[in-house]
């Protein structure tokens, strides 16, 4: 008996007849797709760990017991991404800022670069913890130019009440600002917490995949700004 799957001209004519079922399509499988499946067994094998997420040892580790010339080709890859990352690490450290440094270091710091000012007085202790915070910071992640200065000196008349302030920059542009105790939830804000606010803000790359506030059941500043703002448009009803 013919095959029905076979290529020939009869069997065409009797799939356009109806009288044997149409040849099932090829599924097609792109080197995206295959990478994907490559990149899901390795995480796999190490416990879920990224390949982007892998040391050099590790990599050579790999390189031993699998195919080489695939691994050659990751490991590479990876040394690229590490330089490029390294020549984005200029800074690692908090810059103390006046008035008249303030547009060279913060609207004129360079294209694409991030900038964190951390507006504050000393004798404010939740000012003094978040300085210790973005200390930590900027030696975690120096491709962001971190900067604190003392807010009057800086700003001349700002409000202690709006202490702790903290701008956001990028290409020399203002793009989020965090004002006030509440925003930061207080002398109870960890170092972790404020990182996922700045990676919240577009100001550092964090791997952290959940706000670390949760654990303490704190909504952000955001939620519960609305919920306030419903609370009294109820009562005004």
């Amino acid at each position: 008996m013919q095959d029905p799957n076979e290529d020939t001209e009869w069997n065409d004519v009797l799939r356009k007849k109806g009288i044997i079922p149409e040849k099932p399509k090829e599924i097609e499988v792109t080197e995206e797709q295959i990478q994907e499946m490559v990149d899901e067994a390795i995480r796999k094998q190490m416990g879920g760990k990224k390949l982007d997420e892998m040391e050099l040892d590790e990599l050579d580790e790999w390189e031993d017991e699998e195919d080489e010339q695939v691994f050659a080709e990751i490991r590479a890859k990876r040394i690229a991404e590490m330089k490029a990352a390294a020549a984005l690490a200029k800074f690692g450290t908090v810059l103390e800022i006046t008035a008249p440094e303030y547009v060279q270091e913060v609207n004129n710091a360079g294209d694409g670069v991030n900038v964190v000012l951390h507006l504050y007085k000393q004798g404010i202790p939740l000012c003094a913890l978040l300085n210790q915070h973005i200390t930590t910071l900027a030696r975690k992640f120096p491709a962001t130019k971190f900067i604190k200065s003392i807010s009057t000196t800086c700003i001349p008349n700002f409000p202690d009440k709006n202490l702790p302030t903290f701008f956001i920059y990028k290409n020399g542009e203002m793009k989020t600002q965090m004002v006030g105790a509440v925003t930061f939830g207080g002398m109870n804000c960890t170092v972790d917490e404020l990182e996922w606010m700045l990676h919240r803000a577009g100001a550092v790359s964090s791997k952290l995949e959940h706000d670390p506030r949760e654990k303490r059941h704190i909504p952000d500043a955001m939620t519960s700004a609305i919920r306030q703002a419903n609370y009294y448009d109820s009562d005004s009803d």
